[in-house]
């Protein structure tokens, strides 16, 4: 970040876009949007330089007026706060005023500072920075974040490699179970699964009607002339009415029959059970193994209680294919297509970014008027760099940090020499964040939204074996009480943040919270508070009339009397550490 004199000479201020009127500064709608993208489409237009910054050419002033490139060197995060905005549409349920989040500008972040921001539940539109109010908005939306290192892609995930592997392979389309977007498709084994689960523990079997069922069914078959033999065992289930109450929710496991079959119907229980020649198999390998180890060490594991298991352990080949096997797996020689991920700063000064611009912004247009039925004037060339080239991360190359460094990146997909998905992500010490997808919509066969989450997923794991901080895949906000934004919970393992101590829950403990109340504080510890909570505001940095000051100065200086309750809105809401490593510009 420069000072105020070395930005001026830079010439940035004139190239920043001029003020729209004040209706184009409204709040941010990010419920148009696709995957775990869920930035507003419409960030506030960037507001004039701080402090009355001149462009370049202006009037040169007295140079003791201007910080120094040194001050702000140290502290290059500055921020603008437009505080709490409230009474808005909202395109999760539709409310005509249900939305209420809190909006800074931000004119610069470094990565550090922005990890700190995500990790207080914040998120970024271009350069406009914003925080749901979670226990006043209609919809709340929880930061959600994945463990790649653990992460292991679900039968679906696999089904979408699988299939792009067979269209570059050999150019087939299978366009039958087309999932164009994650947003759109149901919740799906990893969710669904857990929900089941919980219903059934939730809900008390009435094993009394279930008897009475039993006894009118038996009676049933008595008056036909059948006569069920006295001996009953106590292990057959009666699996029409287990079917049926397992319709309503309950549970199966306490449910028991007894009755025996009549000949020629059902298994006999007086004969041991039929096995598969699998585990047939199975049993006789392990047997040679028993007989094949020495006689000592065989004793030595019957007295730990430790016998060979009836499964042996799989061989390396037989190991299930991991995330990286199914992306990286070699292609024939003659395979039907070539398919490329380039990851390119997002920058017009990067050669990459520029040449590939006019292509990118085309296939934005194209998606957003294909799948989101945008009219052209709202998705114009200025929209597309104010929303997704405009960034406020400062490009940094730390030693302990990724070959690519710190920022913002669109990590572009390329099919036979032309750009076909393009998902912008931040790169940040702690994280991969995911931004925003477009893609071709031609292409949607093939899954696109999925398929570039899996990416990401493993490109955060790539990016670690390099710098071991970086360690996650946050995926912008879960909303549970929006039914197309609970696909990201199939993303596993996964957490989410506490909107009261800002503390990482695992999605599985959240999930039975949600179900009863759309806000929830998921730190079940009473006693638990925000440790990062602003403690001492004084410390919190302003940048006012060109100088930087504590806020104990600044407030003496003040005599607007809600100036105060502002500046301490934004103490609390962005933490202690933030509030004194950001410049907090007033005016």
């Amino acid at each position: 970040m420069k000072c105020a004199k070395c930005w001026a000479n830079s010439g940035l201020g004139a190239r920043l876009p001029s003020p729209l009127p004040p209706q184009a500064a409204r709040p941010p709608n990010p419920t148009r949007h696709s995957r775990h993208r869920d930035p507003p489409r419409w960030p506030p237009t960037p507001p004039p330089l701080p402090g009355g910054l001149p462009s370049a050419g202006a009037a040169p002033r007295r140079r003791e007026a201007w910080p120094t490139c040194a001050d702000l060197a140290a502290m290059a995060s500055m921020v603008e706060y437009k505080g709490l905005k409230d009474g808005y549409h909202c395109g999760y349920c539709d409310s005509k005023e249900g939305k209420a989040s809190c909006g800074m500008w931000a004119h610069s972040l470094t990565a550090q500072d922005y990890q700190d921001l995500i990790d207080r539940g914040w998120r970024r539109s271009g350069k406009y920075v914003y925080k749901p109010v979670m226990n006043q908005t209609c919809c709340p939306q929880y930061t959600i974040r994945c463990r790649p290192l653990q992460f292991q892609p679900s039968k679906s995930h696999k089904k979408v490699l699988k299939k792009m592997l067979k269209f570059l392979a050999k150019g087939d389309v299978s366009r039958g179970s087309c999932e164009d977007e994650p947003m759109d498709s149901t919740v799906e084994d990893a969710v669904a699964g857990d929900f089941a689960l919980i219903n059934k523990l939730d809900i008390h079997c009435d094993l009394k009607t279930l008897r009475d069922d039993l006894k009118e069914s038996l009676e049933s078959e008595e008056k036909k002339g059948g006569n069920p033999k006295k001996e009953e065992s106590t292990e057959l289930i009666q699996s029409q009415h287990i079917e049926e109450k397992l319709g309503s929710g309950e549970p199966s496991q306490s449910v028991k029959v007894q009755t025996v079959p009549k000949p020629g119907k059902g298994a006999d229980l007086t004969k041991p059970p039929c096995r598969k020649a699998k585990e047939i198999r199975k049993e006789r390998k392990r047997l040679k193994l028993m007989q094949q180890s020495p006689a000592g060490e065989l004793q030595g594991l019957q007295a730990q209680g430790e016998l060979p298991s009836l499964i042996p352990p799989k061989s390396k080949s037989n190991q299930p294919k991991s995330l990286e096997d199914f992306i990286f797996e070699p292609l024939p020689e003659d395979a039907s297509h070539k398919l490329e991920v380039r990851l390119v700063p997002v920058s017009f000064e990067d050669p990459e970014f520029k040449s590939s611009f006019s292509q990118s912004f085309s296939l934005y247009v194209k998606y957003q008027m294909t799948i989101h039925q945008d009219p052209p004037d709202e998705c114009g060339e200025t929209e597309f760099t104010r929303f997704l080239c405009s960034s406020p991360l400062e490009a940094e190359n730390p030693p302990d940090g990724p070959d690519c460094g710190y920022g913002s990146f669109h990590q572009q997909y390329w099919l036979d020499g032309k750009i076909i998905a393009v998902g912008v992500i931040d790169i940040l010490p702690h994280c991969v964040s995911s931004v925003y997808l477009y893609y071709d919509p031609d292409y949607s066969f093939l899954s696109l939204g999925v398929y570039s989450a899996l990416r990401e997923i493993a490109f955060t794991k790539q990016l670690h074996e390099k710098a071991s901080q970086l360690s996650y895949y946050y995926m912008g906000f879960y909303i549970h009480s929006c039914p197309k934004m609970k696909y990201k919970g199939q993303y596993r393992p996964s957490d989410l943040l506490c909107p009261e101590t800002y503390v990482w829950v695992p999605i599985e403990q959240c999930l039975p919270l949600l179900e009863n109340s759309k806000y929830c504080r998921f730190n079940q510890d009473p006693e638990a508070v925000d440790e990062g909570r602003s403690k001492d505001p004084d410390r919190l940095q302003v940048f006012y009339k060109k100088a930087i000051m504590p806020y104990g100065v600044y407030k003496k200086r003040q005599r607007d009397p809600s100036e105060e309750a502002t500046v301490l809105q934004y103490a609390r809401l962005v933490g202690q550490r933030c509030a004194e490593s950001m410049l907090l510009f007033r005016s």
